[in-house]
């Protein structure tokens, strides 16, 4: 379906969840987000970030440890509630809580009546306007008093981390779930009164073949999943030590991710799917298909999103804030969170000063990756056009005008076109994962 050409795929390059990415954060001023936190009028929306799984698997790249230690768990919930009284008494009166996602690490990782407890202490420090709830599960961990404490918060979307459903390829990334295990988890949550469930799929994973990769595709459309994200597995045991256990020669080449995905795309669109990008799905009635019919697709910190909102405050260690000119994330060491937390004071001393230029290139970015196509700015035409070049040769990319688009052809290329349009990487790049 789609053409390979290895040659334009080879560039490593971010995932774009925002612009700047997190790879070109340095030290902020003092009181940054204090002052973007305090102008933080209308609608926003609300990440808590658990750091904590019951187990660490091999290829995870997140910011989390094990949750058996329950003394070092219940500090950083207290932690966690200091900093949502902090940060809720800089909130200017205007302002309006519309959303609230919990994410991790697995957030049922920690006790459901710890889950109440931080849901009682948002409605007591936060001015909610009847906002979206959703959380992210990891199905080993959903016991039937996590499915109650879900539905009693009123929790309509969640994700589920399924990642393959081939027995060997869980075993070799340190995941093992059976199907029965998902299928209880999907049932639980559907009458918890969840209406969009998504399922994390990952493609390139060790000793996985297409089949694979088919019949796990098979089983969630089965199962009824909403939506579908199915990443490519980022191998970067140089920056994640657990992948060590992960051995290269097991995975994938390029050419073999490369049919992969585009398997998976080819199928699920198929099967009634609206493909969101390249690598991500959703079932006609779901609220991402929506926004993306519509044109108010967005892309955030959790991906793509149909959140409008201007404003997205992390809270948590490693928890990332984004204002229309600020980018800026808490503290990633979870002691020395901790402590600036029962001090009263907020932790993100790290992150970037957006400029005119960033927001420019970012809303650039985020139309290719979100609608495949952007309007150019006379500096940015003259700039990207001899780039542009190999790709619009390709059949992949067309320019008319100073409109850009991505052909059909060029799906899969779309993070690679984007990233022509980060300053950040064309003279100082860094480490990323391959583009499929």
């Amino acid at each position: 379906m789609w053409p390979y050409h290895p040659e334009l795929l080879a560039r490593a390059v971010p995932r774009y969840t925002s612009y700047p990415t997190a790879a070109d954060f340095g030290p902020l001023a003092p009181g940054s987000i204090e002052r973007a936190i305090a102008r933080a009028d209308g609608d926003i929306s609300l990440y808590l970030h658990i750091p904590f799984c019951e187990a660490i698997c091999h290829y995870c790249g997140c910011n989390t440890g094990a949750a058996g230690r329950r003394a070092r768990v219940e500090s950083y919930l207290a932690a966690l509630h200091q900093e949502l009284a902090t940060l809720a008494s800089l909130l200017p009166a205007g302002a309006r809580v519309r959303r609230i996602a919990f994410g991790g690490g697995s957030p049922n990782a920690i006790l459901p009546v710890e889950l109440i407890a931080l849901v009682d202490a948002l409605h007591a420090h936060f001015p909610l306007h009847a906002p979206d709830w959703s959380i992210e599960i990891d199905p080993r961990s959903l016991t039937p008093d996590w499915g109650r404490a879900i539905g009693a918060v009123g929790f309509t979307r969640a994700s589920l981390g399924v990642q393959t459903l081939a027995p060997h390829c869980q075993q070799a990334i340190g995941r093992v779930q059976p199907l029965e295990m998902i299928a209880r988890a999907t049932e639980m949550l559907r009458r918890a009164g969840v209406k969009s469930l998504n399922f994390d799929l990952m493609y390139g994973l060790p000793h996985q073949s297409l089949g694979d990769l088919a019949d796990t595709l098979t089983q969630a459309v089965r199962l009824g999943a909403d939506r579908l994200a199915v990443f490519g597995y980022a191998h970067v045991p140089h920056l994640v030590p657990r992948q060590r256990l992960i051995p290269t020669e097991a995975l994938p080449g390029a050419e073999t991710r490369f049919a992969m995905a585009a398997e998976a795309h080819g199928f699920l669109v198929s099967e009634g799917y609206e493909p969101i990008g390249f690598d991500h799905f959703a079932l006609p009635h779901d609220p991402l298909a929506r926004a993306g019919r519509a044109g108010r697709l967005r892309r955030n910190f959790q991906g793509f999103t149909d959140d409008p909102a201007e404003v997205l405050l992390g809270l948590g260690a490693s928890a990332i804030s984004c204002f229309p000119a600020l980018i800026a994330q808490n503290e990633k060491h979870t002691g020395r969170y901790r402590q600036l937390s029962a001090e009263g004071r907020l932790s993100a001393s790290q992150g970037i000063v957006r400029s005119a230029e960033d927001r420019l290139r970012g809303e650039v970015i985020e139309a290719l990756l979100c609608h495949g196509e952007a309007a150019l700015a006379p500096c940015l035409m003259t700039e990207a056009q001899p780039r542009l070049a190999p790709f619009i040769a390709a059949g992949l990319a067309r320019l008319s005008g100073t409109r850009l688009a991505i052909l059909p052809a060029g799906v899969p290329y779309a993070r690679v076109i984007a990233a022509l349009f980060d300053a950040y990487r064309q003279d100082a790049p860094k480490g990323f994962s391959a583009a499929i």
